[in-house]
């Protein structure tokens, strides 16, 4: 076992790719241990909550798992590819979790009450409702748009990290990132007037 371990860790990421997708656990273990730590941190930076992030993570990698065989080299790297399924699983995962008010009793409520409240409330609500409407805003952006804006202001990469992932010239990313943030901007504007 150590041997075949070795011989993984040795490998490319695209050479892992068909080992995965014929079900070899070391090959996954490794990836797991190359991407495992970006995958979290940008599931983290998405969904904003340790526990979901975890469990995105989770996710994207047992979609990895059983679907390790689809990867085409052809659109970009493995990373890009593991990175946009976290993404994808956290967006998911925000959608999912968008409009669901949380079920209280008459005892939650009494303990919500008592509970001090935050120093900048007014400030966070502004805030959490600015980003409602940035989000939905950008599900009406054509869909090459809004990736790069997201991976740039959700997931926290720079533009040329960005090309990099999807295999772009940086100056079609930064086009992209450009029309769609002069878009976000004019609905934005137009939703104030």
């Amino acid at each position: 076992m150590a041997g075949n371990r070795q011989r993984a860790e040795r490998l490319a990421d695209e050479e892992l790719m068909p080992l995965i997708g014929a079900k070899d656990p070391e090959a996954f273990e490794v990836l797991f241990d190359r991407h495992g730590g970006a995958a979290y941190s940008l599931a983290y930076r998405v969904v904003g909550e340790r526990g979901a992030a975890e469990d995105v993570t989770q996710e994207a990698f047992i979609s990895v798992w059983r679907s390790g065989a689809r990867f085409d080299h052809a659109r970009g790297s493995v990373r890009a590819w593991l990175l946009s399924i976290v993404r994808n699983r956290a967006i998911d995962t925000l959608r999912a979790g968008a409009g669901k008010a949380p079920k209280l009793n008459f005892d939650d409520e009494a303990i919500l009450e008592r509970r001090p409240a935050e120093e900048r409330t007014e400030e966070e609500a502004i805030r959490h409702e600015t980003a409602t409407e940035i989000r939905g805003v950008l599900e009406e952006l054509p869909g090459e748009q809004s990736k790069v804006i997201e991976l740039a202001y959700f997931g926290g990469f720079s533009q040329s990290e960005i090309a990099g992932m999807l295999g772009l010239p940086l100056g079609t990313v930064k086009g992209r990132m450009r029309l769609g943030l002069r878009k976000i901007r004019s609905e934005m504007a137009g939703g104030l007037a």
